[in-house]
């Protein structure tokens, strides 16, 4: 097998693209974990799959697969990613792109600075369509977790913008028990899909800093649903304004939420993709 790819980063979270319009592909989960190691394959946080429209008001399919060869609903950074790719392999010079995931319908569009705004749509709160097994709604959820041989209780608001996350508050982002938490926390039995974990430092009600432990990657350098559903549950909290920029360690986001028009208002994502390099991956 010889598959061409694509190698690519959005502030550093890092994708395989796979043009499968023009291109036959077949990958096993095997096959895409194996792609996914760092020291033996390619490496990767998500392998992306371009494929053509399954209904007639959509340009693409969009497909993201975790490294242990999963299939997930949603990626932010990989949908800036996936526009670049699709402009600049020649599929397509629509602005705004449609895209269908597992379970949403994405607009893309080019900004004249060069960045890619993604339409992610609106949050959802409800519980059980996270999936979140609780009693009702509310601002702030509270678990019990035992983290090294400690137990902790956790205080979080939770959120899914296609995928689910809980999103927790700290003071010191830095020193945050990020992976022993985040681990935990996925692990728990009332998030049956399990979930991505967000640690967000409110710094101004315009500014936070965020780190996502992610569902079957870990944590990594940037993650865009992560950064909506911080701001969602930080204007939730009465902590944010509509207009949030998001400092991760690959580098910034814009996200806005017009939550005082409407709950059911679209978040919309800004920020930049790249192109690393073109690559054969060859397999037996």
């Amino acid at each position: 097998m010889a598959l061409s790819f694509t190698k690519m980063h959005g502030l550093g979270n890092d994708f395989a693209v796979v043009d499968g319009v023009t291109q036959e592909v077949n990958l096993s989960a095997g096959q895409i974990k194996a792609f996914a190691d760092r020291h033996l394959g390619i490496g990767y946080d998500q392998l992306l799959l371009v494929e053509p429209p399954s209904e007639p008001d959509v340009d693409f399919n969009y497909r993201i697969f975790n490294v242990d060869g999963s299939e997930v609903e949603h990626c932010g950074n990989g949908a800036r990613c996936f526009a670049l790719f699709v402009r600049a392999k020649g599929l397509s010079q629509k602005n705004p792109l449609t895209v269908k995931t597992l379970n949403r319908v994405l607009s893309l569009r080019f900004e004249e600075s060069g960045e890619i705004a993604v339409d992610m749509e609106k949050p959802v709160l409800e519980p059980a369509r996270l999936p979140f097994c609780t009693d009702r709604r509310l601002a702030k959820y509270h678990r019990t977790l035992t983290v090294d041989g400690v137990n902790l209780e956790i205080e979080f608001g939770a959120v899914s913008m296609g995928n689910p996350h809980a999103v927790i508050i700290v003071e010191d982002l830095e020193n945050a028990a990020v992976k022993e938490i985040g681990r935990a926390l996925q692990a728990h039995p009332d998030f049956p899909d399990s979930v991505n974990v967000g640690f967000m430092q409110v710094l101004r009600r315009d500014q936070i800093k965020l780190r996502v432990y992610e569902r079957g990657a870990g944590e990594t350098l940037a993650c865009g649903t992560g950064a909506c559903a911080a701001t969602v549950v930080g204007c939730l909290s009465g902590l944010l304004d509509e207009t949030v920029e998001v400092a991760l360690k690959g580098g910034r986001l814009k996200i806005q939420w017009p939550f005082s028009v409407s709950e059911d208002s679209p978040v919309v994502m800004t920020g930049p993709a790249c192109i690393a390099y073109d690559g054969i991956i060859e397999d037996s």
